[in-house]
């Protein structure tokens, strides 16, 4: 382009800009009521553009101290050198971070990435080995050592489950509001370490006397109260450590991939369904390995082999720290939410208005730090009262008079949100029977193969095993007929994959029923142990493994993906929180269900002699609450209308201030 011609271009441009300057001063002559909103909005947007420049200043500071970093290599072929853009050059890609000087090109500075997910998909895979550890036998541990019946001792796994993820919820706000994900998952693996720690101890110097016993033929002596009281601290140790950084390790994951970009935002996708792969990889080991020691006694050995595993797991976290992106907390989220219902009640009485003159900062960003905006949608329409401009407001600043479109649309979606989530719980009803009743079932059937004894627990190897290979089976074949028969790139959406999960999980349940009839019809009398094989039950263990692939993955993405940017880990910690309320409902049906069946001298359906029960009916009842929960399920689910983003500006540069101020900070 010549000279000339640059200078036709800029003369062109000052005389749109000047008719563009003429047409808005004849708007504004023209409509005085607009005027008055403008100027709030000014005001509104000079107070953001100061806080944003006092932000922009210090990570200006922190840039010019780290000027010397420029030389760094990485070993990504992607951080190649790119040239100025004046010259030429490429931009550099999102997720990365570029430092110049003066007399050299940019180099980028990778953070994020499948490598960095790697670590925390080992992570996760090692703390979820350590984990049910302990989990998967805890019921015959409570049987055999503590000297608890069946039925409480199916009740106490089902509360500490529970529990476990009802902690979700803990860490999920704390990382949301003020500690950020990644200080969060550290310090609550520091207490999962320590309560495994403490397990171990208690058992070897208090509990497993003498040595060896609690293999279902040698008894212990009777638990001391000081070592039942220590026992029971560390397991909610394990509880408070294991369930407090699940959420959060999952939506940290989620970050290591930049959502605007499209090559990641496929492989954020597919990082829950490897997330939920590698949890059961974890799982597979100590179901099988582990579990074998333990039914035979060695009850310290796993508890040390899961002690062990949480600290390599641990380890393995902290190797990323320098390399990871982050994303910083967003502030708490209560008085938010609180604020528009507050908002909306003081203005019962004010009509909503149109939805381009409800109230919204001006600019790319929104009032949320670190959070995008979310545009205005049509449901709910009550709660629009809280960001319609009174007279009032114009004169005074309240935000618990009024609130911006984009808050407004964060409650919205949290109420959304939770009529979906509750149909979740029956599933998880379902899932809980894996490590309570299924266990319990097993251990009354023929686990003999040739002289070899298959402890019960490790049936579970099928549910595992079989959430591997549908995995493979989903993602290779059922996404891409799908994608091309629906034209959807996902193949199947969160939400019909979820109602595919409670159908298969509800055949799951028929099917353990059908195996307790055939069981009692082969128990001789006076014998404990029926003559049917344990083998009897991988139909049901396959089913619930099946169920899984579609019900849980689809959680993690559709609550993760649904949930507002300031509110992730929130929306993660619902499908942790549904397996708490799913072992907490499961304990109320069983303690319901035996209250009434057990009267007289009828011994009820979950007896302490199964062979004198109807567990069947027990299963058939649980089957049939999840025929209603679908029908539910498919109602909401047909009328749900996902939430919509309004993409960021300039997110290289506000992705490299939240990793370095992350950084800092920890």
């Amino acid at each position: 382009m010549t000279s000339g011609d640059k200078n036709k271009d800029v003369a062109e441009s000052s005389e749109v800009l000047s008719s563009s300057s003429n047409d808005i001063e004849q708007k504004r002559d023209s409509h005085e009521n607009e005027l008055q909103k403008s100027n709030f909005h000014e005001i509104e947007l000079k107070k953001n553009s100061h806080d944003t420049e006092e932000c922009r200043n210090s990570h200006d500071t922190e840039e010019s101290r780290n000027s010397h970093d420029t030389e760094e290599k990485t070993d990504s072929p992607e951080t190649e050198e790119k040239t100025n853009p004046h010259e030429g050059g490429e931009p550099p890609e999102k997720g990365t971070i570029t430092t110049k000087t003066s007399n050299t090109p940019p180099i980028k500075k990778k953070r994020g990435g499948w490598k960095l997910a790697i670590l925390l998909l080992a992570n996760q895979g090692l703390a979820t080995l350590a984990f049910f550890g302990v989990g998967v036998n805890l019921v015959l541990f409570l049987v055999r050592v503590l000297e608890q019946s069946n039925a409480v001792a199916a009740n106490n796994v089902s509360k500490w489950t529970g529990t476990v993820y009802l902690f979700s919820l803990v860490g999920a706000f704390l990382s949301d509001s003020y500690w950020g994900r990644y200080l969060t998952c550290a310090v609550f693996q520091v207490f999962f370490v320590m309560g495994l720690g403490l397990m171990s101890l208690t058992s070897w110097l208090f509990l497993l006397h003498p040595s060896g016993c609690g293999d279902g033929e040698k008894l212990c002596n009777p638990p001391s109260q000081a070592g039942v009281i220590l026992f029971y601290l560390s397991i909610y140790l394990v509880a408070f450590g294991y369930g407090g950084h699940q959420p959060t390790i999952a939506t940290f994951g989620a970050d290591q991939f930049d959502e605007a970009d499209p090559d990641q935002q496929s492989s954020r996708a597919v990082f829950f369904s490897y997330f939920y792969f590698a949890l059961n990889v974890g799982c597979l080991f100590s179901n099988t390995i582990l579990v074998y020691y333990e039914d035979h006694g060695y009850w310290t050995i796993g508890f040390l082999a899961s002690l062990g595993s949480a600290v390599v797991a641990l380890l393995s976290y902290l190797m990323g720290s320098r390399r990871y992106r982050y994303i910083k907390p967003c502030g708490n989220p209560l008085p938010r939410v609180a604020q528009v219902f507050v908002a909306a009640a003081r203005k019962w009485h004010v009509v909503p208005a149109n939805a381009d003159n409800l109230y919204e900062v001006e600019g790319k960003e929104s009032a949320i730090k670190g959070s995008r905006k979310i545009l205005h949608s049509n449901e709910i329409e009550f709660l629009d009262k809280a960001a319609t401009i009174t007279d009032r407001d114009q004169n005074e600043k309240n935000p618990w008079r009024l609130c911006t479109v984009t808050q407004v649309e964060e409650a919205k979606c949290v109420l959304k949100l939770l009529p979906i989530w509750l149909c979740t719980i029956i599933y998880s009803v379902i899932f809980t029977q894996m490590a309570s009743l299924f266990v319990e079932q097993g251990d009354v059937m023929d686990a003999h193969i040739g002289n070899f004894h298959l402890p019960a627990a490790s049936m579970s190897a099928f549910d595992i095993c079989s959430v591997l290979i549908a995995t493979g089976i989903y993602r290779q074949v059922l996404v891409p007929l799908a994608g091309r028969l629906s034209g959807n790139p996902k193949g199947l959406s969160e939400l019909q994959r979820m109602g595919i999960g409670l159908i298969i999980g509800m055949l799951s349940m028929v099917a353990a029923g059908a195996t307790e009839i055939a069981r009692l019809q082969y128990v001789e009398p006076g014998k404990r142990v029926s003559s049917l094989s344990i083998f009897w039950q991988i139909p049901q263990y396959a089913l619930v493994g099946v169920s899984e692939v579609f019900m849980y993955v689809g959680q993690l993405e559709f609550f993760n993906g649904e949930a507002p940017d300031g509110i992730k880990s929130f929306g993660s910690s619902l499908c942790m929180a549904s397996i708490s309320l799913g072992n907490y409902v499961s304990s109320m049906l069983v303690a319901m269900v035996m209250g009434i069946t057990a009267r007289g001298s009828n011994p009820g359906w979950i007896p302490n002699d199964l062979n004198t029960g109807h567990m069947e009916r027990f299963y058939f009842l649980i089957a049939g609450l999840t025929v209603l929960d679908f029908a539910i399920y498919l109602y909401l689910a047909k009328r749900y209308k996902y939430i919509n983003l309004e993409g960021p500006e300039n997110e290289e540069e506000s992705q490299e201030s939240q990793d370095d101020d992350v950084l800092r900070s920890a």
